[in-house]
């Protein structure tokens, strides 16, 4: 099969002035996409800001022949977002990739943590995925194409001590992006999620630096890459790190119905084995599968 290029395609990739997000800047632009690179250039906790690590990024795409400009915007600034949109358009009249990678890290325990540190990790993560798609929906409708890459992460999927905020936040993402995959298919955008398992600096201080070394980001893009790409799946979670991936779903079991009459919580109790039992159980693809499944058991299949 022919290598996946994207020659006359415009990219736009969030946070990518470091780690993962600067890795799929690279790549894209390696395979012949335009790209903006964004990142506030702050710190880990979101503080400070500045363009210099875009502009590094951008000079990088530059060295090897690609095309690249720089946006220092805050995923979370209405304007600033906008601004980006229309750098992208000026320079080159078309969006046809977002990656929305950006974020920032408030880890602490529950107990300890303040409701200011959980707002801003889900306007950095969550809102800073849906400001940017917003802002390309239009665009990609208009065009019948479209490739938006969110970021999950497993704290969201299966939860992570001391970051319920991100956690909220990263799983937020993915309800976001089953909507959207309904919504973009008459128009050609697919919308998928990466999962990563990464060295960069949300995590350099948690692993020895033997697991950092297995965990690169540029382990991570090749998976990112190909959801950008024309044959691109829609609305899956792709799981990746060190050379590994894997697509991760949320299933449903089969479960019983108890019927109706004298139904009660001791009902519930004594059958909980029966609904909790893996056999048979099964992702959906929307919503109203659910409800179909449902209305089945009531009649008795």
């Amino acid at each position: 099969m022919a290598d996946i290029r994207f020659d006359g395609k415009v990219a736009i990739v969030t946070g990518a002035g470091g780690g993962l997000g600067r890795q799929h800047a690279l790549e894209l632009a390696r395979r012949g996409a335009k790209v903006l690179v964004n990142d506030l250039g702050g710190a880990l906790d979101g503080s400070g800001g500045g363009s210099d690590a875009a502009n590094a990024v951008v000079e990088e795409i530059k060295a090897f022949g690609g095309e690249a400009i720089a946006n220092g915007s805050s995923v979370t600034d209405d304007a600033g977002v906008q601004l980006m949109i229309q750098q992208a358009m000026d320079a080159w009249g078309r969006i046809d990739i977002l990656v929305a990678n950006a974020g920032i890290l408030r880890d602490k325990s529950f107990a300890k943590m303040e409701v200011g540190d959980f707002q801003v990790v889900l306007d950095v993560h969550l809102l800073g995925t849906v400001k940017p798609a917003k802002a390309v929906w239009e665009i990609m409708r208009q065009q019948n194409y479209g490739r938006i890459v969110v970021t999950t992460s497993s704290s969201g999927l299966y939860g992570n001590f001391g970051q319920s905020n991100y956690g909220a936040a990263k799983l937020g993402i993915v309800g976001f992006m089953n909507t959207l995959k309904l919504e973009g298919q008459k128009n050609n955008i697919h919308v998928n999620a990466i999962a990563p398992v990464a060295a960069t600096r949300m995590t350099e201080n948690l692993m020895p630096p033997a697991m950092l070394e297995m965990l690169k980001p540029e382990y991570v893009t090749p998976g990112v890459v190909y959801l950008c790409s024309d044959e691109a799946p829609t609305g899956v979670i792709m799981t990746a790190g060190a050379g590994a991936f894997a697509v991760a779903r949320i299933v449903e079991t089969e479960g019983a119905y108890l019927g109706e009459g004298g139904l009660s919580a001791e009902e519930v109790r004594d059958n909980w084995d029966k609904i909790a039992d893996p056999a048979g159980q099964q992702p959906y693809d929307m919503g109203g599968a659910q409800t179909a499944k449902v209305l089945r058991k009531v009649q008795g299949g």
